[in-house]
């Protein structure tokens, strides 16, 4: 293994924005908005903020605790907080296999929002009707080539973000990033909400009708709402952990973990406020799914004023989101490498590009030549199978990892944790709840992950 100190974030900024910007991604503004169309509104976003609360934000200070005691990626944590008890290290490998097939089929959506953008500002979907705008997402789905090519380019641009150090690129460069991000979404919502028609999208998305959980089944929507909370934190394969691994213990982790946490619901609520008020201004269903940003959104923007501008700023935006996620992720596939195999920073990010790259063809691919592969049935695809194995299996399985590794004594253990997570100024771990971190969240969330399955393979 490598003998060098272990790089560090240059600020505290740095590590609230990339923490935040690996949560912040897709899941906030592609995949937050359908779902809370489909599942009925405020209500559902309320659920959606109190699972974060009681669940996903307290795991994601296991996480970060972790990662910053052990000073390892999560390749190596388990080993090094608790060498007695080999069997947590299995969790290292599935962490690193996680983040991994994370990528493989994040970097084709991350490349389909950076086509968008090219397509919006370049005036390719100005003017045309809705079919053709339809047309146009089924082009690129249909091309492998342009599909291989916008995966590819996504990749290119993660990976020179990490070549150029954790300081001097990923913090760097995911500081502008996520500023650029913050004021194109404040922008792009004022300008939603100011819409002829905008109030009846703004009722829909902050007024609760609690009725409307029941309308899909309670469990589903229980079960939705908590797979969209671990999904946006990005917990449980240790993209967090890593980093833990990089701050010092200045800040207690509860604190920092609230705004990470904060920030990342901020985006995805801004996401909200861009998407429903206009769907309702222009008569669109905003539960019309993954298609709602390819297909009905551009149509829309086709109608607005200065339609053209604002559609560029969208995709620019969701590109952003996208991209800070690859980054993040990328950085936490390299220091794996680093950790692991004692290679320097060059030969980590060279290997991590050329990996993810080949393992990100089948996805591109699944959508043209191998669209006869269907594993979850009719209508499924590649990516539907590596999303399945991510976030229906290991982030919510990962996240019971980390939570039993640190409440009980066959793991790293309550009191270690809490000493680590404690350390510093800032709000500390609320040790009152030990009994409900020990014996009641791992019960709920296991019987949800049960339920999930039941329901995903008997539809």
């Amino acid at each position: 293994m490598s003998e060098k100190p272990r790089e560090t974030f240059a600020s505290r900024l740095g590590f609230i924005f990339l923490s935040a910007g690996c949560a912040i991604g897709l899941g906030n503004v592609w995949r937050f908005p359908f779902i809370t169309g489909q599942y009925g509104g405020a209500a559902f976003v309320l659920l959606y903020i109190i699972f974060l609360l009681i669940f996903a934000m307290p795991i994601m200070v296991m996480e970060f605790a972790v990662g910053r005691a052990s000073q390892q990626s999560v390749s190596r944590s388990f080993a090094v907080l608790c060498p007695e008890h080999k069997v947590w290290s299995i969790w290292g490998y599935a962490g690193w296999f996680g983040n991994i097939v994370l990528m493989m089929f994040y970097t084709t959506v991350t490349g389909w929002m950076l086509a968008y953008t090219y397509y919006s500002a370049a005036g390719n979907l100005s003017g045309i009707d809705s079919e053709a705008v339809g047309k146009v997402f089924g082009s690129l789905l249909e091309n492998p080539g342009e599909l291989v090519f916008w995966m590819g380019f996504a990749v290119v641009i993660g990976t020179a973000v990490c070549l150029g150090g954790l300081q001097r690129g990923v913090e760097r460069i995911t500081k502008i990033m996520m500023g650029g991000l913050l004021v194109i979404m404040i922008a792009l919502a004022i300008r939603s909400v100011t819409l002829e028609g905008a109030e009846k999208g703004l009722e829909f998305y902050l007024k609760p009708d609690f009725s409307k959980l029941f309308s899909s089944g309670l469990t589903t929507t229980l079960y939705a709402a908590l797979g969209q909370a671990f999904f946006t934190l990005s917990i449980g394969i240790g993209s967090m952990a890593i980093f833990g691994s990089y701050i010092s213990k200045e800040r207690s982790l509860f604190g920092e973990s609230l705004l990470v946490t904060g920030l990342d619901t901020f985006v995805a609520l801004t996401a909200g406020l861009i998407i429903f008020p206009a769907c309702f201004a222009y008569g669109i269903n905003p539960g019309a799914g993954p298609g709602l940003i390819f297909v009905t959104l551009p149509n829309m923007f086709n109608y607005m004023p200065n339609g053209r501008l604002w559609g560029a700023l969208f995709f620019l935006f969701m590109s952003f989101a996208a991209l800070s996620t690859v980054i993040a992720v990328f950085e936490n596939i390299v220091a794996c490498f680093m950790d692991r195999l004692g290679w320097n920073r060059a030969t980590s990010v060279i290997a991590m590009c050329v990996c993810v790259f080949v393992l990100s063809i089948p996805c591109a691919l699944g959508f043209n030549v191998w669209s006869g592969f269907q594993p979850l049935g009719p209508g499924s695809g590649v990516l539907d199978l590596e999303d399945f194995i991510v976030s229906n299996n290991l982030l919510p399985f990962g996240s019971i990892v980390y939570l039993l590794f640190c409440v009980t004594r066959y793991g790293w253990g309550w009191d270690k944790f809490v000493a680590e997570a404690d350390l510093g100024k800032g709000l500390k771990f609320p040790k009152a709840l030990r009994f409900y971190f020990t014996y009641i969240v791992p019960v709920i969330m296991l019987l949800i992950l049960i339920v999930g399955y039941y329901q995903t393979f008997n539809k």
